[in-house]
């Protein structure tokens, strides 16, 4: 078993690797791991890393300490949301076209090659809550808790928010959450479906971590960046005729590869497969069936 490696040092991070599973820690204890410019650009950085390296095939993402993101710095006082005053958007940016920094960050997740885990390992309000909508599994402590909170700090929901959360939990849902800016416990995001499981504190790391390893051990690289996409991209669909051609598509251009061959030639062989394509190298980017309408993303 490979030791658990460093991957990039950063200031407000850790990114970590082993047994084929990079796990991202927001490391800002003493702040709740609270979100700043410093670490948008930092989270863009890992992921660029991670997508690059074939020997990741999953991520887990938690929080230092006892919080997992607490939101927004907002240490800068009341300018913290005035373009004119705090780094809540991104300086590159025109006046006539703002991008919020929060939302760089969630495209950024949205286009990942590999599934995310989030391991909720306490409270998730503010961005910290945003930033898990575009992951793949939600995870939760039994302590953590999440918050919508942008309502009652006089703004309104970020990083795509907007796009996501209705169609992780429904509109109803997603309304109540955003219109009341309450904070909401555990068993709540449950029954919300927010999260998936919410296990002991103690357990919440091992069960993200076998996940991870889970899809480590048996899957097409390739197969699983593509599932992604298309299972996010079909969200919006208008029609499932998207579906069915995007489906078509996929599985033409996986058919004709080697993963495929090797998939179905494990299984009659009664062996684990081994799979020999490449994410950073196979992964069909230039297909126009995928990201058809949006432009292409700029970090």
């Amino acid at each position: 078993m490979p030791p658990t490696k460093t991957l990039r040092s950063y200031s407000t991070l850790r990114l970590e690797a082993e047994d084929g599973v990079a796990t991202l820690t927001l490391d800002r204890p003493e702040r709740m791991n609270a979100f700043t410019f410093t670490m948008a650009r930092e989270w863009l950085d890992a992921l660029e890393q991670i997508d690059a390296d074939d020997a990741i095939r999953a991520v887990i993402v938690t929080g230092a300490g006892k919080a997992f993101c607490a939101g927004a710095d907002l240490s800068g006082g009341g300018g913290t949301f005035d373009p004119n005053e705090g780094e809540m958007q991104d300086a590159s940016a025109t006046p006539a076209a703002p991008r919020d920094v929060g939302g760089m960050v969630s495209l950024r997740l949205f286009r990942c090659r590999k599934p995310i885990v989030a391991a909720i390992n306490g409270a998730a309000v503010g961005v910290g809550v945003t930033a898990i909508l575009p992951m793949d599994v939600r995870l939760a402590s039994e302590r953590a808790r999440f918050g919508f909170v942008f309502t009652r700090r006089g703004i309104v929901p970020e990083a795509c928010s907007s796009w996501f959360l209705p169609r992780v939990v429904g509109i109803a849902r997603a309304m109540e959450w955003v219109t009341t800016g309450r904070v909401f416990d555990a068993a709540e995001a449950l029954r919300g479906g927010l999260v998936s499981e919410v296990l002991p504190h103690d357990a919440l790391l091992p069960r993200a971590r076998a996940l991870a390893i889970e899809i480590a051990a048996n899957t097409s690289a390739v197969s699983v960046a593509l599932a992604r996409q298309m299972m996010w991209q079909m969200l919006g669909a208008p029609h499932p005729m998207a579906a069915l051609r995007l489906d078509s598509a996929a599985m033409t251009w996986m058919g004709a590869r080697a993963d495929s061959r090797e998939g179905v030639e494990s299984f009659l062989e009664k062996r684990p497969a081994r799979f020999p394509l490449a994410v950073s190298r196979d992964f069909p980017a230039e297909l126009p069936w995928l990201f058809p309408d949006e432009p292409p993303y700029e970090p």
